[in-house]
């Protein structure tokens, strides 16, 4: 089965900050994948724009080496390579000077797309999206990409939204949440919205309740002097975990469409509960071994930051009134796994009796890493005489082995963000209201912790997380998924 590639217009893609890590491990090797399979047309133009000095030909020697360290040897052709590296150039520029910007703008073509993709620190924003303005670079045509993290707060996310609202009209500005961007979320609406099978079940009165992991194994050394201004809460529940949420409580948009979704999903947030403190799980890993603590990765002996947090949380509407919803990521954990498990009720009365111990039930598991894909936990007949003896079994459908060799090939997050820039689609990115309602939701959380003075609880490296994680599904009869990289 062939896969379908659709060649976007030619444009013109600034990545300011382009010699950064998510300039050279990210973008830069998304679209020479996207250029290897005939997507990204040879008339477009890469140009990286930092303050390092450096000229294009040390720029492309730079993009080399990122290929050769980011793109799997299989895909590395070194004619595709050489055609690649050639599109890319390099501008020495200053977000808060003049240095760069005259070139920038003599450089830009008139009649193409133009993306300026923010892959700086967020205190770079603004003055980019200034300099941008004032130098008339942000024409009718052109598309402003923006990493989060998108704010600290509610009312630094407003006035960041007010001063791109300034230099660029809203269905110009691209959120990104990668995330987003990956084909087992995508497929969630599929599943939900396409197939009679799921969605007259997807409401109180079917599912139990849900769980949405986000493991991981790593730390946080390298990144603490961000992290511990952030925690759990704004690095990954406010954004990623609440993107999932959203799809999966979301009612069915009139049609799959950007605002269309958006307005659906704005909808959820909206209608989330506030979260009392007994609902709520904070916890900070320790030291193991050789393994350094949280506390020493981010070189802060009294840090009261949250390296985990776990939290029940309840949307109030006809369709999800009564069924929880469990959140959970965190740090140092026994696996890197993000996944949404999504619980039915058992049958109202059972014929068979009590024959399988530890019974889940109905379980439909939607795995974003490792290893894409969707599992159906069904009950059947155990095989073989000796009565009526019941097992759970999965129907399987990992991406790669369902789609066969075209499973290999299913683009990286970014890759698929990317051409939707230039495609003009922002049905994946998220709206400034929309980011606005989620810290509408999370301040009064995280101001509440804060006025209580509230510690976060030691956990031990690689495992799942604080006992008292545990215990808040516990409390209710239910129990988590365990934390493991296989279904």
């Amino acid at each position: 089965m062939a896969s379908r590639v659709i060649p976007v217009e030619p444009f013109d893609l600034v990545i300011f900050g382009g010699t950064g890590d998510l300039a050279l491990r990210k973008i830069i090797p998304s679209l020479y994948r996207r250029f290897l399979v005939g997507q990204m047309p040879r008339e477009a133009r890469v140009i990286g724009a930092a303050r390092r000095a450096l000229d294009s030909e040390g720029y492309r020697r730079m993009a080399l080496a990122a290929l050769e360290e980011f793109v799997a040897e299989e895909k590395r052709d070194p004619e595709k390579i050489a055609d690649f590296i050639e599109m890319l150039s390099y501008i020495r520029l200053d977000a808060r000077g003049e240095t760069g910007w005259k070139e920038l703008a003599e450089t830009l073509r008139e009649g193409v797309i133009r993306v300026f993709y923010f892959s700086v620190g967020p205190g770079l924003f603004a003055d980019l999206a200034g300099r941008l303005s004032e130098h008339g670079l942000n024409i009718p045509d052109s598309r402003v990409v923006v990493e989060k993290p998108f704010g600290h707060d509610l009312e630094s996310a407003r006035a960041l939204n007010a001063v791109l609202a300034k230099c660029f009209d809203e269905h110009h500005i691209y959120r990104i949440d990668h995330y987003l961007g990956k084909e087992t979320v995508q497929n969630l609406m599929v599943v939900r919205f396409a197939n009679t099978l799921f969605e007259p079940l997807w409401n109180a009165q079917y599912v139990d309740h849900i769980q949405i992991t986000v493991a991981e194994t790593v730390g946080v050394a390298g990144r603490g002097e961000y992290y511990d201004r952030a925690g759990a809460m704004r690095d990954m529940v406010q954004n990623h975990m609440m993107q999932l949420l959203c799809l999966i409580a979301m009612e069915p948009p009139s049609l799959f469409e950007a605002d269309a979704v958006r307005d659906e999903k704005l909808k959820v947030i909206r209608a989330l509960d506030p979260v009392p403190p007994e609902n709520i799980v904070r916890g900070q890993y320790g030291r193991r071994g050789d393994i350094p603590s949280y506390r020493e990765d981010v070189g802060n002996p009294e840090s009261t930051t949250e390296s985990f947090i776990a939290m029940e949380v309840h949307v109030s509407n006809w369709r999800w009134s009564g069924t929880p919803f469990y959140l959970r990521t965190g740090k140092r954990l026994k696996a890197r796994v993000s996944e949404i498990a999504v619980i039915f009720k058992e049958p109202p009365h059972s014929i068979f009796g009590r024959r399988l111990p530890n019974h889940a039930g109905n379980m439909l598991v939607i795995r974003l890493q490792p290893n894409e894909g969707m599992v159906l936990n069904v009950t059947i007949k155990e095989p073989g005489p000796g009565g009526m003896r019941l097992m759970e079994v999965p129907l399987d459908m990992s991406f790669a082995e369902a789609l066969g060799e075209n499973g290999a090939d299913i683009p990286d997050a970014y890759e698929r963000l990317i051409m939707d820039v230039i495609r003009g689609n922002q049905t994946l990115f998220m709206r400034g209201d929309e980011v606005e309602a989620a810290w509408a939701w999370a301040d009064p959380i995280i101001a509440a912790w804060e006025e209580r003075g509230d510690e976060p609880l030691p956990y031990e490296p690689f495992s799942s997380g604080p006992e008292d994680a545990l215990m808040l599904m516990h409390r209710s009869g239910r129990r988590w998924r365990e934390i493991s990289d296989e279904f």
